[in-house]
């Protein structure tokens, strides 16, 4: 564990903490943590995260953008929910993308977990868009991607980001909870 492996799990927590309570200060405090987790994950050759954190940089700063600019609730942006097409369109981008990903990361990298590191990282990509688009279903795919996370982050022996994960498993289950009071008409 390092000084800088633990306060990007500070900063982590804090994003984390801040989204379940739809705070748009999650956005750039999950910004600086992305940036510095792709600096830890690239010394651990888990490549595909690393990408995976530069991609959420993007992101941050797009649901940063996104809850700031429609206030039509006290929170911004209403929490919604997807509807089955665009649900299922959802996961099988997610599968698509990790799939293409590990093949790669297998055949051009020295990546440590290739196949699972990628298959993570595109189901995390569409988690965290429906987090940025504040759909309601982000927290049932992050509470299975973080249970997952878990054990790899343990596997690789990175044990304070494998309990910040831990963490986040369960702030997903309280996000989940939270959202679902506020859901807004289907969308």
């Amino acid at each position: 564990m390092s000084p800088l492996e633990l306060f990007a799990a500070t900063l982590g927590v804090i994003a984390v903490w801040l989204t379940v309570k739809q705070n748009w200060l999650c956005w750039p405090i999950g910004l600086v943590m992305v940036l510095i987790y792709s600096y830890v994950f690239y010394d651990y050759k888990l490549y595909s995260n690393m990408l995976l954190q530069v991609v959420y940089a993007g992101v941050q700063v797009y649901g940063w953008w996104h809850w700031t600019r429609g206030a039509s609730t006290a929170n911004g942006r209403p929490v919604t929910r997807l509807a089955p097409p665009p649900l299922l369109g959802g996961l099988l981008i997610g599968l698509v993308a990790g799939l293409a990903l590990g093949a790669a990361m297998a055949t051009w990298s020295d990546a440590s977990q290739p196949w699972l590191d990628a298959l993570l990282t595109g189901f995390s990509l569409v988690a965290q868009w429906w987090m940025a688009t504040k759909r309601e279903q982000c927290w049932p795919l992050w509470i299975v991607l973080d249970a997952i996370f878990v054990g790899l982050f343990v596997h690789q022996a990175l044990y304070l980001t494998a309990g910040l994960y831990a963490l986040f498993l369960l702030l997903a289950i309280h996000g989940w909870h939270q959202w679902r009071k506020s859901v807004a008409v289907a969308a």
